[in-house]
């Protein structure tokens, strides 16, 4: 199988394309001009060039579209970047590739409740624009008559991504109540995830890709030498950032990095 990767050179697409190489899946990947990847056929272009995206689609058994604007003020470039150039997209594979599987990656930031964890059956009507362009681009996808998996990652950390790292100015810039509790997730069971999908596991369905331990934000401050200060004030939000894994475990997905003090016990970080 051929596999075209969007977002392959960001957060998460530079850490999955080594694995998916590895693996020994035939990748292509839609990139800026004058970029190049090791091993990876390269289609210069963007998510808004129709002709682009015709070659970058042509013969592809299946898409990984991890290609997303997130942290900008820039609130027309997150729903451009995130529904349109996604909508773009999926025209484009229904066009040339209509049989190929396409794997779309969204987020936990989807769930507002506080009454429990976050669960793929929740109403959604997130305020965050990231949050709100993504649950739109879902809806996109699933009533494309295309052959889909949406996989929602939550707070994604590891292979010396720097994300954890960030996490105290993150949760000091939001407001968050140091006892909020994380869902998280590893680069490799991301991948772990993904290599599911392409099989054909996931096809049709909504998932909450997480691994087995919550860990409060208080705890991983600590964890990276960046202690946030403590509070007794109740935390009225309890469930906000933590999602239910279960959907994922009943289809196959099994976390190879079960909690973040794994990861750091195996130097994962």
């Amino acid at each position: 199988m051929t596999i075209l990767v969007t977002g392959a050179t960001g957060l998460v697409g530079a850490r999955l394309l080594p694995r998916l190489l590895a693996a020994g899946v035939d990748c292509r990947a839609l990139v800026r001009a004058g970029k190049t990847l090791d091993g990876v056929n390269c289609v210069e272009g963007d998510l808004f060039d129709s002709s682009t995206l015709a070659r970058a689609v042509a013969g592809i058994s299946g898409i990984i579209h991890l290609a997303a604007v997130f942290r900008t003020q820039d609130t027309d470039l997150i729903w451009k970047s995130n529904l349109e150039g996604t909508q773009n997209l999926i025209s484009a594979v229904k066009t040339h590739a209509p049989n190929a599987r396409f794997i779309f990656a969204s987020t936990s930031m989807v769930y507002e409740s506080s009454s429990h964890p976050g669960h793929e059956d929740d109403s959604l009507d997130p305020k965050h624009p990231y949050a709100a362009s993504k649950v739109a681009a879902e809806q996109a996808l699933r009533t494309s008559d295309l052959n889909w998996a949406i996989l929602r990652f939550p707070f994604v950390y590891g292979d010396g991504d720097g994300h954890l790292e960030a996490l105290p100015k993150l949760a000091s810039a939001h407001k968050l109540h140091p006892a909020t509790r994380l869902s998280t997730i590893h680069h490799r069971d991301i991948a772990t995830a993904i290599q599911l999908a392409l099989n054909g596991s996931l096809d049709g369905k909504i998932i909450n890709i997480t691994d087995e331990a919550p860990t409060s934000i208080y705890e991983l401050a600590k964890l990276v030498g960046e202690p946030v200060e403590s509070s007794s004030e109740p935390l009225e939000t309890p469930w906000r950032l933590n999602v239910n894994g279960s959907l994922a475990r009943s289809l196959g997905f099994k976390p190879s990095v079960r909690t973040i003090y794994q990861a750091i016990e195996e130097r994962l970080l």
